[in-house]
């Protein structure tokens, strides 16, 4: 039994396991507001919307639908050159912070556009019709009315970041991705294998028990 719990090496562990803390919580806020604004650019510069603009809808689409169609992995490789200029490396928990934030951003800034367009129009015209300024709209109608849906969306895209970061982790990120594979499986070790990805499934039942939570909290109906 002594030997078991020595192969474990549960020092490592929780480095590795506040590593991909540390990485999710940065990532996932940085996404929630940079999809935040990228989703609500989409949804009012829509046609039919209160600051329709065909060109910046379409760019911003374009933009949104090119990183969130790119696999993770390859936008890791891609972005090395942006990363090394950002952060001054490639490797550690930071380093994977501008891959995780792009990737995860345009998915999220979906999501927040769908659940605007979720709303009823008519809440939104009886607030114009009072002589509600576009700005309180925004903070005081759309935010709020999409609020269930957002944080739904917000804990989908945290759980897929928890992901990414084991992804990063293969290749120096760090995290418990980074323990599984260099402990693990190079050193041919399945015992620790198996424990990291126990403990990032702890990550995301405890994501998902709180998105839930907010989520139920926040639902008027």
């Amino acid at each position: 039994m002594d030997n078991f719990l020595e192969t474990i090496k549960w020092e490592k562990l929780l480095e590795a396991t506040n590593e991909t803390i540390y990485m999710t919580s940065i990532s996932v806020l940085a996404t929630f507001i940079i999809g935040l604004i990228l989703g609500l650019l989409l949804f009012l510069t829509a046609k039919g919307s209160m600051w329709e603009n065909k060109a910046i809808n379409s760019v911003i689409s374009i933009i949104v639908n090119v990183f969130r169609s790119i696999p993770f992995i390859i936008l890791i490789v891609l972005l090395i050159p942006f990363t090394k200029f950002l952060v001054g490396t490639m490797l550690g928990a930071n380093a994977a912070l501008p891959s995780l934030i792009i990737g995860a951003a345009p998915f999220y800034a979906r999501m927040v556009e769908i659940a605007l367009r979720e709303i009823d129009k008519g809440v939104i015209e009886a607030s114009q019709s009072m002589g509600t300024s576009n700005f309180q709209i925004i903070y005081k109608v759309l935010i709020p009315e999409s609020l269930p849906a957002l944080i739904s969306g917000i804990t989908v895209t945290a759980i897929s970041l928890v992901g990414f970061t084991a992804m990063a982790g293969v290749i120096g990120a760090g995290g418990l991705g980074h323990f599984a594979y260099l402990e693990g499986f190079q050193r041919n070790n399945s015992v620790i294998t198996l424990v990291a990805t126990i403990a990032i499934l702890i990550l995301v039942f405890i994501i998902q028990f709180i998105g839930d939570y907010f989520t139920k909290k926040t639902d008027k109906r």
